[in-house]
């Protein structure tokens, strides 16, 4: 019964109350620091990145108080300069706080070598489909009086011959030199 009496006393209802007072005022301290913390409406917008090289892109997002991160680059694009931003993360135009992170995605600074297969007295069809597996593009085809119909002859890139096992750059155009069958 002393319990129940303590329950409907003026001391406990005394202590519910200032324990909901303080509650109450520690919500409202939170909500206010915690706007004021992450700096609730304050952003700044991201610029266009893409086609800037990594020094441009730097010197655009110190000033806005933005860091990059580069996230990947992608194949080689001939379109873009070498290191130059081809895309990034936000998107620009995008609200962001203070101190983010932007991704960029960027071009490389070039293709790999790749070794010429071996296609010198191959069909078209074998020559082209290892050419172009291999990362090369198909340029001119020129015949020539040869008694293999549609054998590779000879390759040259920009007019220079070349050699089975000699390294040109991914996407390189080869010119074929095939033989027309004739004698």
């Amino acid at each position: 019964m002393s319990f129940i009496k303590f329950l409907f006393s003026l001391k406990f209802v005394k202590h519910i109350i200032y324990i909901i007072c303080l509650t109450i005022i520690l919500i409202i301290i939170s909500v206010i620091s915690l706007s004021y913390i992450t700096k609730h409406g304050e952003s700044v917008e991201v610029p266009n990145l893409i086609g800037k090289t990594l020094d441009q892109v730097d010197i655009d997002l110190k000033s806005l108080d933005l860091s990059f991160v580069i996230l990947d680059s992608a194949r080689y694009n001939s379109s873009f300069k070498p290191l130059s931003v081809i895309d990034h993360q936000p998107i620009s135009g995008a609200k962001v706080k203070v101190n983010r992170k932007i991704y960029l995605t960027i071009n490389p600074s070039g293709y790999n070598e790749i070794t010429i297969p071996k296609i010198i007295r191959t069909t078209i069809r074998q020559a082209t489909q290892r050419l172009e597996s291999s990362g090369f593009v198909i340029g001119e085809i020129e015949y020539v009086d040869d008694i293999g119909k549609d054998e590779i002859i000879e390759i040259s890139h920009k007019g220079e011959l070349i050699n089975e096992g000699d390294k040109l750059l991914k996407n390189s155009v080869i010119d074929l030199t095939l033989g027309n069958g004739k004698l």
